[in-house]
């Protein structure tokens, strides 16, 4: 079985807050026509791709928070991105919205999912490193309400078999965390994909505002290298009702380069052939973890 494929990161410019799913539907069908064209077999597309990056605002009508989330997948809205990918063959990755009714209450996540060739969903995940804060804040310039808005996830970091190797997933803020990439690491991953919205301006330290593209890319660089896997980044990008988001979407070897990157703002796509062998030349040499790792002076890494 090959495990050699051609890849796409599908970067989406600014989705406006009125815009409606539909419109951003007909952007990502776009770029998984475009990608398709150019030989990609998998795409890979933003964090919350399907609205605006409403946790910028603090939504206190129950109902018109509710409207930012999805309650089935695919819906209406969705399935003609679901169909289009299934009459290409084309898996993709898509970050959204998640609202669930459990035990009579509602439960809200920032999720991920991966489909398959066929338009199956394969694997799920739900964001577990949220960043932000739980209530308003009248100081800043705008919101960051994802701990307000979304449950911490309660899928942990799933791995799932596809393309022949191992696939897994994680969105924006667990890309910052090296433990993210290590328990992916070590359950087998191959390739990670994940999504983000990056503000440039970050209010609690504007002093860092110049390093956001060095620091998004850091980390991933360093997730991948650290655990040879590749991984796909992909943003939502541009200037997004008033807010200005980060771009540099990217796909990254296993050996810690970045080997296709969008060049600016808006909808792009990037292309790489993704050779999962090329994991070998790290996981068998120097971040050989049967041979290398000390778990037993780790313990420090999991106390409260």
């Amino acid at each position: 079985m090959t495990r050699r494929f051609i890849a796409a990161t599908a970067q989406l410019g600014p989705i406006a807050r009125d815009e409606p799913r539909a419109s951003a539907v007909a952007r990502m069908q776009a770029l998984l026509i475009e990608a398709h064209r150019r030989g990609a077999e998998l795409v890979v597309f933003p964090e919350l791709a399907l609205t605006t990056f409403f946790p910028r605002w603090l939504i206190e009508d129950e109902a018109e928070l509710d409207a930012f989330y999805e309650t089935e997948m695919p819906n209406a809205d969705v399935q003609p991105l679901f169909d289009t990918a299934r009459e290409l063959g084309v898996g993709f990755y898509l970050g959204y919205a998640e609202l669930v009714i459990e035990g009579g209450r509602k439960r809200r996540f920032n999720t991920s999912i991966f489909v398959d060739k066929s338009g199956t969903i394969l694997g799920k995940y739900r964001k577990i490193h949220l960043p932000g804060h739980p209530e308003y804040e009248d100081w800043r310039p705008f919101q960051h309400l994802e701990k307000k808005y979304f449950e911490h996830g309660d899928l942990g970091f799933p791995v799932f078999d596809a393309f022949g190797g191992k696939m897994g997933m994680c969105l924006c803020n667990d890309r910052r965390w090296p433990e993210t990439f290590r328990v992916l690491g070590l359950r087998g991953a191959e390739l990670v994909m994940l999504g983000y919205n990056t503000p440039v301006h970050y209010p609690p330290a504007p002093e860092h505002d110049h390093l956001q593209d060095f620091h998004n890319h850091l980390s991933m660089q360093a997730g991948a290298y650290a655990n040879g896997n590749w991984v796909i980044g992909t943003a939502k990008a541009g200037r997004e009702e008033g807010c200005d988001l980060i771009a540099g979407s990217c796909i990254i070897a296993p050996t810690g380069e970045i080997v296709a990157r969008t060049q600016g703002f808006g909808d792009e796509i990037a292309i790489a052939e993704i050779d999962l062998d090329r994991c070998r030349e790290l996981r068998d040499n120097v971040f050989n973890f049967a041979l290398h790792r000390e778990p037993e002076d780790y313990a420090v890494i999991c106390a409260p």
